[in-house]
């Protein structure tokens, strides 16, 4: 089988360890049981997401269940998943770590919470989803009721809910400990995605990086 090279990563697909699932919407998981039978790759869900798309998972070796409050290994990199409030059956988020540095994950989710904030804090990149601005979404083409899905509590954040949970979670933004932040899943324009969470952080605009739907977003090293 030849090697494949994946997007904007430069990370061959076979030495790919596993795949942590956020939650059931086919955008998350579309691909995930196609990719792990081709590669023999782990898999890692929600076992309330692993109930709803169990029968696509079925024939593969290597499927694991954990709950939404419970953290877990993967191999020397610790995963604490933490809930999160969207239309989905046990939808999580996660924070990540090999005991020095610490990344957040966050998109999909309709607004914050006490427990989503405490679960950032900490962190030293986060990427987090600033998924529209209000009055483009309102004055935009999509039908009325996605559009109150996508602005309802379980559904995305938009630019400046998500500037506002970078700047209150676990006081990040005043510990000044998030060293790098990442635009993820936006479908607004980026540079107001950027403007927002650069306001949050009090830093300039080209500071925020982008992670671009297609290609993701380069790796970025971190200097002590």
């Amino acid at each position: 089988m030849p090697s494949r090279v994946l997007p904007g990563s430069g990370v061959e697909a076979e030495s790919v360890t596993a795949i942590i699932v956020t939650h059931e919407h086919s955008d998350h998981v579309g691909g995930v049981a196609a990719f792990a039978a081709r590669y023999g790759t782990a898999v890692w869900l929600t076992f309330g997401t692993l109930a709803t798309v169990a029968e696509r998972f079925a024939e593969l070796p290597r499927v694991y269940g954990f709950d939404s409050h419970d953290r877990f290994a993967i191999d020397d990199i610790e995963v604490r998943p933490f809930p999160v409030p969207h239309d989905a059956r046990e939808p999580v988020q996660f924070v990540c770590s090999d005991g020095r540095w610490r990344i957040g994950v966050l998109t999909d989710l309709g607004v914050s919470t006490a427990h989503v904030e405490a679960s950032l804090s900490g962190c030293d990149a986060l990427v987090l989803e600033c998924n529209h601005d209000v009055d483009m979404l309102a004055n935009g083409d999509y039908p009325y009721p996605l559009k109150q899905r996508i602005a309802g509590k379980q559904g995305h954040l938009d630019n400046a809910a998500a500037a506002a949970l970078l700047a209150t979670s676990g006081q990040l933004a005043a510990q000044a400990s998030v060293r790098r932040a990442f635009v993820a899943s936006t479908t607004t324009r980026p540079d107001l995605a950027r403007a927002a969470l650069a306001g949050a952080l009090n830093c300039a605009p080209d500071w925020i990086g982008i992670a671009d739907q297609h290609e993701g977003f380069a790796w970025r090293e971190f200097v002590c």
